[in-house]
């Protein structure tokens, strides 16, 4: 399968319809969150409309500047994994939303315990092999490529670093 992996579009409609040949190529989309822009809620809901209309196959976590209450909506749209566990031809995804505390200055700032309980079902399930496990966090693994913000500090999980290794998705 083909996915088409977004994040981060914080309220830009615009940068959704640039990405249409990609839509189009796409078996699914996976949206790691920060549907909202910084201190904007209601620039989130148009974004998760515009995912929605441009394509069937949608998994979706939030992200820090999204509300946490944001949840519900990508509930009701039926494409939430954030503490889920999705099964979806062959593959398994769960996702974990919101990122840990760095400025304290966005709405969904949680603990590294919080970020890696979403996770949990992975770890409570019978199953052995996890090759077919798609995790879809906001908050990236700690010391990566990923999660170095301006100035080169890294501002991701540790405790998702460890549960990768252990897992290996």
């Amino acid at each position: 399968m083909k996915f088409l992996v977004i994040s981060d579009i914080h309220g830009n409609e615009e940068a959704l319809d640039k990405l249409d040949p990609q839509f189009a190529q796409a078996d699914g989309v996976l949206f790691a969150g920060d549907f909202t822009r910084f201190k904007h809620p209601e620039t989130g809901l148009p974004v998760l409309e515009k995912l929605t209309s441009k394509h069937d196959t949608l998994f979706c976590v939030i992200g820090n500047c999204d509300e946490p209450d944001f949840i519900s909506r990508i509930e009701e749209k039926d494409c939430s994994v954030q503490k889920a566990l999705v099964f979806h031809e062959g593959l398994a995804f769960i996702g974990s939303g919101g990122a840990t505390v760095f400025q304290n200055d966005t709405p969904n700032e949680r603990t590294e315990e919080d970020i890696v309980s979403d996770l949990a079902l992975v770890t409570q399930a019978q199953q052995q092999d996890w090759s077919n496990l798609i995790m879809i966090i906001h908050n990236p693994p700690k010391d990566t490529k990923c999660d170095t913000v301006p100035g080169g500090f890294h501002v991701g999980s540790q405790m998702t670093t460890e549960l990768i290794k252990k897992i290996q998705p």
